[in-house]
């Protein structure tokens, strides 16, 4: 997305359909039914934007599609990614059972896919990032890899899950907590946080339900903040099929030329002006 409602591909975005086995290497809760996994694809990745995702194929013959999880993280030499997932369906609990060296350690994945974050746009700049719950995981390879003063926003139900891959993200920026039950750091949410501390943006970018990605999105509306939120949260088979995950646009998709726009492959990151949500 460029902000400007025509659909084209960002600078540097990578559509690679490319189905090839990875190796497990890592594969551990690290908070009540969030799991953080590393694999080592068996060929050479290509360049993956922050907000991109893969599709991962799974054993169990009722899954016939691929289960869309976002990259939070690309080691330095691009030999291996890692996902950070919650156990939810039968696909992420098929998942949470693969062991390193098991026998079943390798699994066929698909991608990078989707449009990143645009790095470019915040370069520089007071950037805002912002993410909930499980959206919070590909806030770590943006927080990266954004040259920009970054002060990050967290939100978490409860003291339970609350914490997961904070420290990660503290090493690249300002990181505020808030949880519901208020067990940690701020008690509500992130725009109670952010009102709360009285937080500044030039930019800001969020991942997370939908519910904060609206709020969020009316938050940068009304204070005329650019603002690019991932809409992962409704993806399916994440290559544009099934069309489980259309999205209406403001503007007209040159495409289809119905206002609508399909997350997987038109996003899952888009402007926040350019989505009605």
């Amino acid at each position: 997305m460029t902000g400007t409602g025509t659909y084209k591909r960002r600078k540097g975005d990578v559509m690679m359909k490319k189905r090839v086995l990875a190796e497990v290497t890592i594969n551990k809760e690290i908070a009540p039914g969030i799991f953080d996994l590393w694999m080592e694809p068996t060929q050479g990745l290509e360049e993956i934007n922050p907000g991109q995702f893969i599709g991962v194929y799974l054993r169990n013959e009722n899954l016939l599609l691929p289960r869309p999880l976002s990259i939070c993280e690309v080691n330095a030499d691009r030999s291996a990614l890692r996902l950070v997932y919650r156990r939810a369906g039968e696909g992420t609990h098929e998942l949470s059972r693969r062991k390193p060296k098991d026998g079943l350690g390798y699994v066929p994945i698909l991608g990078p896919l989707g449009n990143g974050f645009p790095l470019e746009k915040g370069e520089g700049k007071r950037a805002l990032i912002i993410g909930g719950g499980i959206g919070i995981p590909p806030l770590v390879e943006l927080s990266k890899r954004l040259k920009a003063d970054r002060q990050i926003v967290l939100g978490y139900q409860n003291g339970q899950t609350a914490g997961f891959l904070q420290k990660d993200l503290e090493q690249f920026g300002d990181v505020h907590v808030a949880t519901e039950d208020g067990s940690i750091g701020v008690c509500g949410n992130v725009m109670d946080l952010i009102r709360k501390e009285n937080l500044q943006a030039d930019i800001i970018y969020a991942c997370g339900p939908m519910p904060m990605l609206k709020a969020v999105k009316e938050f940068a509306g009304e204070r005329g903040i650019p603002a690019y939120i991932s809409l992962e949260e409704h993806m399916a088979c994440g290559v544009g099929v099934c069309l489980g995950c259309v999205v209406k646009t403001r503007e007209v998709h040159p495409h289809t030329n119905v206002h609508n726009a399909r997350i997987c492959t038109d996003g899952p990151v888009f402007e926040a002006g350019e989505v009605e949500i």
